[in-house]
């Protein structure tokens, strides 16, 4: 059965060229649920897996008190998988076909209003670290990036001059975003006091480096996030994504086309970016009630 899980894995990397974290998303999911076909239902073999035995493993992780859409993400993995097996030929039939998806309870995203991200931009470059950290926001606000993809960035990647950034997303799309005049007198200032101070001797290309001089990572960004967070005040619980939600939501609140906005964020569907046009909705119920004198 492991034999079988390497190919799949093998395939998405080199075929569907997916990235590594989702690769090891997919792993875990998948090794959880051999696992448990192993241990809890004696199945020895991919062409014994039969629908009960699925239905089983969901509900089992319902008990567990899995949420629904850990619940639909895993029975994603599950039936990516079987597709594979049938198509490579390891497996006669698929199981997971027909077996409803749950009903995910859709949460709006949490965005900082205007004044929140102005204090929380509000860094004063006084050192390298401060001036890439001020540099790293900015660009994340200005652009709406992943972490993933914010922290993969080379310097060849920008173009300062044009004003716009050249990112690789998810099935190694490429996009081209515009950067904003703030964002990208931020980065020059990084570029011109910070970024070399960091590197040193050092010969790499990512544009963001930690004080080692070495490509930061999606925890240390975070780590940056929260100390940045609480030196300027912000009570809100940020994410990584915390910035991109808000990219996204003031940009139609201010009038941006829905299409737009999907092609900067790197949407393959336009319904996940549709999630913001609700977030919008809400918030101006949200004004109307606070200033309407007959809300």
């Amino acid at each position: 059965m492991q034999d079988a899980l390497e190919d799949f894995f093998h395939y998405l990397t080199v075929e569907r060229g997916l990235s590594p974290n989702t690769i090891q998303s997919y792993k875990r999911d998948l090794t959880q649920y051999k696992s448990f076909l192993q241990q809890e239902a004696a199945i020895s073999n991919w062409e014994s897996v039969t629908r009960t035995h699925i239905m089983q493993y969901l509900h089992n992780l319902n008990d567990k008190g899995r949420s629904a859409a850990t619940i639909a993400r895993l029975l994603s993995s599950i039936r990516l998988y079987h597709q594979f097996l049938i198509r490579e030929q390891r497996a006669s039939q698929d199981p997971s076909l027909h077996i409803e998806t749950p009903k995910k309870e859709r949460k709006l995203p949490k965005v900082l209003s205007s004044d929140e991200v102005d204090r929380l931009l509000n860094i004063h470059a006084k050192d390298a670290l401060s001036a890439r950290n001020k540099a790293m926001l900015e660009m994340l606000y200005a652009t709406g990036l992943r972490v993933t993809e914010l922290v993969s960035l080379k310097v060849s990647d920008l173009h300062l001059t044009m004003g716009f950034v050249r990112c690789l997303g998810k099935g190694s799309k490429e996009r081209i975003i515009p950067l904003g005049d703030m964002a990208k007198e931020a980065v020059e200032l990084y570029l011109e006091m910070g970024r070399g101070e960091l590197v040193k001797q050092k010969r790499t290309e990512e544009l963001f480096v930690n004080h080692h001089g070495n490509r930061l990572t999606r925890q240390g960004f975070w780590k940056v996030l929260k100390a940045v967070a609480v030196e300027m005040g912000i009570k809100k619980d940020l994410t990584p994504h915390t910035l991109r939600h808000s990219f996204a939501t003031h940009l139609l609140e201010n009038g941006a086309d829905l299409r737009a906005v999907q092609e900067m964020l790197g949407h393959a569907d336009i319904s996940t970016t549709q999630i913001y046009t609700h977030v919008t909705k809400t918030r101006l119920k949200d004004v109307y009630r606070s200033y309407h004198p007959r809300a």
